[in-house]
């Protein structure tokens, strides 16, 4: 998510202490989710047979659905900057087909569109103001309050970013189903911001040592953002580590932390193992009903 500097420092998250939240395996073979509608008289390969084609059913259902896995889920991820959480909405959004929504994105398209929330939040910024809480959760309601989000499903970026956000959306009715953290050393968040660079043309945001740009034409034209020093950066990581944990404690249940400072492919086959356990626990829930 790009940057946004009229969102209020308390919108930052940090690095919490509770223990992640593990989902264990699904035992498909548990007695109450077999059935046969043979007799006490049928013989015991009847009814294995029986129960070996309602199991066969079941796995059917749970590939059939994670090969389209769009059962409204309810996400929020959070974590510090250059933790790789813009990477990983990609590719959570690419595969779940989840509406993706940034509040920072939101708060600039509700400006130029004209919106009243977009008017109010213009205001405070023409002031020189910090937009106040409550406009951007306004505007994250109405967001997640659309027909495409109740169709598809949703994916929180980045918010809330302090225990009055999470639960002014709880109050609203909006909980999620899972509360994915991206944890990474200081170490390392330091060393991918001081050396990332922007491309004005493109847009594009490329990294001098892990991601250099193809050529010396590109590489002349790159910029570094005023803010992606190692001072500011470790300012910016403090105000995170001061707020995540008054968020964290409202989600600690259903948290589920995941090393960044991995590869993204590493990082992404975590966040997708959770989500399909999650996908296969409510397809079983379901079906017991």
């Amino acid at each position: 998510m790009a940057s946004c500097p009229y969102l209020n420092s308390s919108m930052v998250l940090s690095k919490p202490k509770q223990p992640a939240v593990s989902f264990p395996p699904l035992d498909f073979l548990n007695s109450q989710h077999l059935s046969s509608s043979s007799s006490s008289s049928a013989s015991p390969i009847s009814s294995v047979r029986c129960r070996s084609r309602h199991t066969n059913h079941r796995h059917s259902l749970v590939r059939a659905s994670m090969d389209k896995p769009r059962k409204h889920l309810k996400i929020m991820i959070s974590g510090a900057p250059a933790s790789g959480k813009g990477t990983q909405c990609e590719l959570i959004t690419s595969k779940y087909d989840l509406v993706h929504i940034a509040a920072g994105d939101l708060l600039r398209a509700e400006i130029a569109a004209g919106s009243e929330n977009g008017k109010r939040a213009k205001e405070y910024m023409e002031k020189g103001q910090l937009v106040p809480d409550e406009i951007v959760v306004m505007m994250v309601k109405d967001r997640l309050s659309q027909p495409d989000s109740a169709e598809k499903g949703w994916l929180l970026d980045g918010y809330p970013r302090s225990s009055s956000q999470a639960t002014a959306l709880q109050a609203f009715g909006f909980k999620p189903d899972l509360f994915i953290l991206l944890e990474v050393p200081e170490e390392i968040l330091v060393d991918r911001v001081v050396g990332r660079r922007l491309d004005p043309v493109t847009g594009r945001i490329y990294h001098l040592t892990y991601s250099p740009p193809e050529n010396e034409e590109i590489a002349a034209r790159l910029t570094q953002r005023f803010d992606d020093t190692e001072e500011k950066v470790k300012l910016r990581l403090q105000t995170h580590n001061q707020n995540v944990e008054s968020v964290l404690s409202l989600f600690e249940d259903i948290t589920v932390k995941v090393d960044g400072s991995l590869s993204k492919e590493v990082v992404f086959a975590k966040i997708d193992s959770a989500l399909s356990n999650l996908i296969e626990q409510n397809i079983l829930g379901m079906a017991a009903t």
